[in-house]
């Protein structure tokens, strides 16, 4: 009887473990600011200065995906983040993964409130960064409270699957490289969307990992991520693929495909329950 009852504990507690396992979650401190490339507003630009501190902030960015050997204290978005406000931000690169595991090189790192990662590839990220003292600091950052950026590039790379990841070609969907920085957990994020006609890829990567949700985020376009959801924020939208279909006039009537070749689209101001996986309803 009690080896009966041991079993059947350790199954259950496998199956609550494997369940949660596989559950989308955002970061339990902080923010995250997901963008889909192209051009980005003010209104997204500035919401990611105003949660890392606004006038106030330490803002580190990194370019690396870019693909440059180096790059100047004015490059890409650290300028704008100057105009809306931020007196400190700092430009931080290197493509040499011993360099950033480093304390003179991480050190930036200490004082900063927000990161942001710029566009480019984001491979370049996982081979510079990935389990080093820099990636460590950098997640230090949410669990402070502050936020964590990026656009394309910088976009994916947050999720946990690394879509895009191969070294070769960017449109391949799972390559060489599948694992990101996992600041969503069981999520795969994908970007410019619909400017470049990217709705359906997504597929590719949930047909051989269908645990996993997909989100795809168009130009000009973000997801501001506070624990377990996410409100869009930007003139286009994100594109969810969470095996089921949501429209705000309702769809009994509609004739839908299956859940598997499914996905729709949440507009500025939408919010998203990523570990429900359901839209949250104004």
């Amino acid at each position: 009887m009690k080896i009966n009852t041991i079993v059947l504990f350790l199954l259950t507690l496998s199956t609550t473990l494997y369940s949660q396992s596989k559950l989308t979650t955002g970061p339990e401190n902080g923010h995250l600011i997901i963008a889909g490339g192209g051009g980005l507003s003010d209104e997204v630009l500035g919401k990611f200065v105003e949660l890392a501190g606004g006038e106030n902030a330490h803002i580190v960015v990194i370019p690396t995906a870019g693909g440059r050997e180096s790059y100047g204290q004015d490059y890409g978005r650290s300028k704008n983040f100057k105009e809306l406000g931020a007196k400190r931000v700092t430009v931080m690169h290197t493509n040499n993964k011993r360099e950033a595991d480093t304390e003179e090189f991480s050190a930036p790192l200490k004082e900063a409130t927000g990161v942001w990662f710029s566009g480019g590839r984001q491979w370049r990220l996982v081979d510079s960064y990935q389990g080093t003292k820099t990636e460590k600091m950098i997640r230090n950052i949410l669990d402070k409270g502050g936020v964590i950026g990026g656009s394309s590039a910088g976009a994916t790379i947050q999720g946990s699957f690394l879509a895009r990841g191969d070294t070769k070609n960017n449109q391949i969907m799972a390559g060489d490289h599948l694992e990101g920085f996992s600041y969503i957990k069981n999520v795969a994020i994908d970007q410019h969307v619909i400017t470049r006609n990217r709705q359906f890829d997504m597929f590719t990567i949930l047909k051989e990992y269908p645990h996993l949700l997909g989100l795809s985020v168009d130009e000009g376009t973000a997801m501001w991520v506070t624990g377990n959801q996410f409100q869009v924020i930007g003139d286009s939208y994100v594109i969810v693929y969470d095996g089921t279909f949501y429209s705000s006039e309702g769809f009994s009537m509609k004739e839908l495909p299956p859940p598997y070749s499914s996905f729709y689209f949440l507009k500025n101001g939408d919010s998203y329950d990523l570990k429900e996986r359901k839209v949250i309803k104004n």
